[in-house]
């Protein structure tokens, strides 16, 4: 019984993680709630998998009989799917709305919610390169990146 249980569980995670790495908007978050069920399945079978007494403690006794299923990691899941069940409806909501404004659900697609690269505030894109700042126009027309701005000279990132 623990292999076919171990086997659900990984076949929900990494079904899960799939989903989240896609490009679709709508897999992503349904990724997202597979991999909260697998990890829910896991605390489940931390309790007992066998058969095992409830977890009541019987009348006239102070402590929970030794056969009995922990109900601590029972207690977790239960609340667990009811805030990923919670999570799952405003992701939902948002995807909507989101798919509604852009006209897409490609991932891709959506970089129009980006800040403009003059922003006073929110710092631009990086142009998908990781690591490497963006260019800053100067007030002159010059161009200068962090790294080769003169020391005494503050370039925002």
């Amino acid at each position: 019984m623990i292999w076919a249980f171990a086997v659900a569980v990984w076949a929900a995670l990494a079904a899960g993680v799939y989903l989240a790495l896609s490009r679709d908007v709508l897999r992503c978050v349904v990724g997202l709630a597979l991999s909260g069920a697998a990890v829910n399945l896991l605390l489940l079978a931390a309790g007992r998998l066998g058969p095992a007494q409830p977890a009541l403690v019987p009348s006239g006794a102070t402590v929970l009989d030794a056969a009995a299923a922990n109900p601590l990691p029972q207690a977790l899941v239960l609340t667990a799917i009811v805030i990923g069940l919670a999570l799952l409806c405003f992701a939902l909501v948002l995807v909507r709305c989101l798919v509604r404004d852009a006209g897409s659900d490609d991932a891709l697609a959506l970089r129009h919610a980006e800040p403009v690269p003059d922003h006073p505030v929110k710092p631009p894109l990086e142009d998908g390169r990781v690591g490497v700042p963006p260019v800053r126009p100067l007030p002159d027309g010059h161009a200068v990146s962090p790294s080769t701005a003169p020391r005494d000279e503050r370039v925002l990132p």
